[in-house]
């Protein structure tokens, strides 16, 4: 039998936190164990359950979604947080993926897209849906390689220079944003995992970050994915 996964939701809206519930009933391997409709009652009831995935509304009455998340990835880094929302901002995409997020999902996503997206947070995965990814990646490319005005306040230091990544390095880092797991992505370039763990430290390096999530923001503020990434 499966591991649980358990799961926590933190949103405003009673509807939406019993809808996720009777949907993760459905599940033999997810389990909602608690739930939140503002901040700091999340923060209580994470701190109390210490789930593996939170589902995170990012708007939220008094403490934001955003403030969540950033001490949520300060004092319990082991639990992946998810960006569950119908506010299909992209700007708010890329700050949520700076602060740490595992993945962002719009609530009238499927049944199997928010199982597949907790089950990939879960082992470490980023998970972003194709339609987000084709928006953000429009958003965070400008002409003649210039940064994107609206990001202009992102608290991401600037990248090392010059900064190169390799076109296979490239494909690597597009399957991480496509939420691929390494033995995805190294059966899709024809490597081994081992050989994709190797170029994903040197992306870590490349780029000063320590995770996937955070490579994943920092390629999508400054334009290193293509414009069109293969599943």
């Amino acid at each position: 039998m499966s591991e649980i996964i358990r799961v926590v939701i933190v949103d405003d809206h009673p509807i939406v936190r019993e809808g996720i519930r009777l949907m993760l009933a459905t599940s033999d391997d997810l389990a909602l164990v608690g739930d939140a409709a503002d901040g700091v009652a999340a923060l209580q009831t994470i701190e109390e359950l210490q789930p593996d995935v939170v589902l995170l509304d990012i708007r939220l009455p008094g403490m934001g979604g955003l403030d969540v998340l950033k001490f949520l990835r300060k004092t319990w880094p082991q639990i992946a947080v998810l960006i569950l929302t119908t506010y299909n901002e992209d700007e708010l995409i890329v700050r949520g993926f700076q602060a740490g997020a595992s993945g962002y999902l719009l609530k009238e996503g499927s049944l199997e897209t928010l199982f597949h997206a907790i089950r990939a947070a879960s082992r470490g995965g980023v998970v972003m849906q194709p339609e987000i990814m084709t928006r953000v990646l429009a958003h965070t490319t400008s002409p003649a390689g210039e940064e994107t005005p609206a990001l202009t306040h992102s608290p991401i230091a600037p990248l090392p220079s010059p900064l190169a990544l390799t076109n296979r390095e490239q494909e690597v880092l597009a399957g991480v944003a496509c939420g691929e797991r390494s033995k995805e992505i190294a059966k899709r370039l024809g490597i081994t995992e081992r050989t994709v763990r190797a170029y994903l430290t040197n992306i870590y390096t490349k780029l000063n970050v320590d995770s996937r999530a955070s490579a994943v923001a920092l390629a999508l503020k400054y334009g290193l994915l293509p414009t069109q990434t293969e599943t």
